[in-house]
């Protein structure tokens, strides 16, 4: 192979290496329009209740039990997974957080598999995760 041909290939390959870096980069932010989201069940405790076991079986793997990001497949994922006791997430407000678990960030999926009902429960319990840090 021809030293220029070598070169344009490592060229190549290293653009299409960085492509993803720089793209991990990107915060990921709601529209503004989910801010404006209102939680029908804002302070219900078996809302909250119903949210711990989904979170449990759907977001403990990557987020871990207290939220910190650090579950046990968080290692291999290609960036790391939010951190839910932080003054970040937890200053978000209800409808952002809803709008982001229904809509997914890779390698985050999408949980449209859930229902609303769900996604709220879920935000109610992630509020609580706040308060798991401190202790």
């Amino acid at each position: 192979m021809k030293k220029t041909t070598k070169g344009l290939l490592l060229s190549v390959f290293v653009s299409m290496m960085c492509v993803p870096v720089f793209a991990q980069q990107k915060v990921f932010t709601a529209p503004s329009s989910a801010d404006a989201m209102q939680n029908p069940f804002n302070g219900n405790a078996g809302a909250t209740t119903n949210g711990k076991a989904t979170y449990t079986t759907y977001c403990v793997p990557c987020h871990g039990d207290k939220g910190r990001g650090d579950g046990v497949a968080a290692a291999g994922l290609s960036k790391p997974p939010a951190d839910h006791s932080s003054a970040k997430v937890q200053a978000q407000t209800d409808g952002a957080l809803f709008w982001k678990i229904f809509t997914g960030n890779n390698p985050m999926p999408s949980y449209k598999i859930l229902s609303q009902t769900q996604i709220w429960e879920l935000v109610n319990y992630i509020r609580t995760l706040s308060k798991a840090k401190k202790k």
